[in-house]
């Protein structure tokens, strides 16, 4: 991890605490992207259309900082994992809503509902984007378009152990665990999921 983004993620969240209002706007702006992303991994495509993802990003964004208090920081990581938790609980919130207002629509996609408990892994979640060149931050955008696709076209076996190891960043033996494998099992169907997400990507 880059020693320059975590001392300044950590900066950013102390100066938050204290009520610094800028501290809160780079906050949102530098992660807010990266938690949308993630929130829209876990929204099935067919629902995509139906509930907007920068809407439960916001809320989440809001809450969160709202709650800073009763954060404690101790490194980048933690705190992108502590923001994505809020929204995944924001997100199913509003999905409960939907299900209830269109009960057919439970029948029809089904969501799974996830813990968060992330520790290691880097391919998905990359460090902050503290680039603020048009030019560059366009170029990342799309790198992440073609990602988020790839991601979709994969296998639902392939897309779990994908967001466990590398947004979730839970260790071999963690996945396992949650999903009742063995840890060589895991390894082996990681490997073939990252291949599978390479191929993907270069495709798209």
């Amino acid at each position: 991890m880059n020693p320059d983004c975590e001392h300044k993620t950590q900066s950013l969240v102390t100066l938050a605490k204290e009520g610094d209002k800028l501290a809160i706007e780079q906050l949102c702006r530098i992660y807010g992207e990266r938690v949308r992303r993630i929130v829209r991994l876990r929204i099935d495509r067919k629902l995509r259309s139906k509930i907007d993802s920068v809407d439960v990003v916001q809320d989440a964004l809001i809450l969160a900082m709202g709650g800073l208090k009763d954060f404690t920081y101790k490194n980048e990581g933690d705190f992108l994992r502590w923001l994505s938790k809020i929204a995944e609980n924001k997100l199913h919130d509003i999905l409960d809503k939907f299900y209830t207002e269109k009960r057919d629509i439970r029948r029809e996609i089904p969501f799974k509902k996830v813990d968060n408990n992330p520790e290691e892994g880097s391919f998905i979640a990359a460090e902050p984007l503290d680039t603020t060149t048009p030019s560059v931050l366009l170029f990342k955008k799309e790198q992440l378009d073609r990602l988020e696709s790839a991601i979709d076209d994969l296998k639902p076996d392939y897309r779990e152990v994908i967001y466990l190891s590398r947004i979730e960043r839970l260790s071999n033996a963690e996945i396992a665990e949650k999903l009742g494998k063995s840890k060589g099992a895991v390894a082996m169907l990681l490997s073939r999921a990252l291949a599978a997400l390479t191929a993907a990507y270069e495709k798209s």
